[in-house]
């Protein structure tokens, strides 16, 4: 083989990974594999959760807080493409939503904001809103005392 027959394969290649990854995911959830938001290890943070999903993989996230209301976030993954997509949209439908607005929230609300998403990764939506959800009870459990008597 060639420079050329090889540079031909390696970009007929990567065109099929393209189309794979827009089919399973659709066109919001392909853009977000291709440009992650909010993909780092914030380093000024108020609070952070890490969860790991029976599938192994691990969603982490850390929010900063103007007192009930995330103000902003982040997230790492030890996972795949589903559980990035997922962090990240997890944490960009928490930005200035309430905490009790994020309790409320569930894996379906990622999966649509999404649109398409492949059934067997589902998973990875419901580990995103988790990891975010105990973010959140470890940070209002901080901010509150115990009352007298309990």
């Amino acid at each position: 083989m060639n420079n050329k027959e090889l540079d031909a394969f390696i970009d007929k290649l990567q065109q099929d990974i393209f189309d794979e990854a827009f089919q399973a995911y659709g066109q919001k959830g392909y853009e977000r594999w291709l440009n992650p938001k909010f993909c780092h290890e914030m380093q000024d943070f108020d609070n952070h959760a890490a969860l790991t999903g029976e599938c192994g993989d691990t969603i982490e996230i850390f929010i900063t807080m103007d007192g009930e209301t995330v103000r902003d976030g982040s997230y790492t993954t030890t996972g795949c493409a589903s559980s990035s997509i997922c962090g990240s949209f997890a944490v960009e439908l928490s930005l200035g939503k309430t905490a009790e607005e994020i309790l409320d929230m569930s894996g379906v609300t990622i999966l649509e904001k999404i649109g398409s998403f492949p059934k067997d990764e589902e998973h990875c939506a419901h580990l995103a809103i988790s990891t975010m959800k105990e973010a959140i009870n470890k940070y209002m459990g901080g901010r509150t005392s115990p009352r007298l008597g309990d």
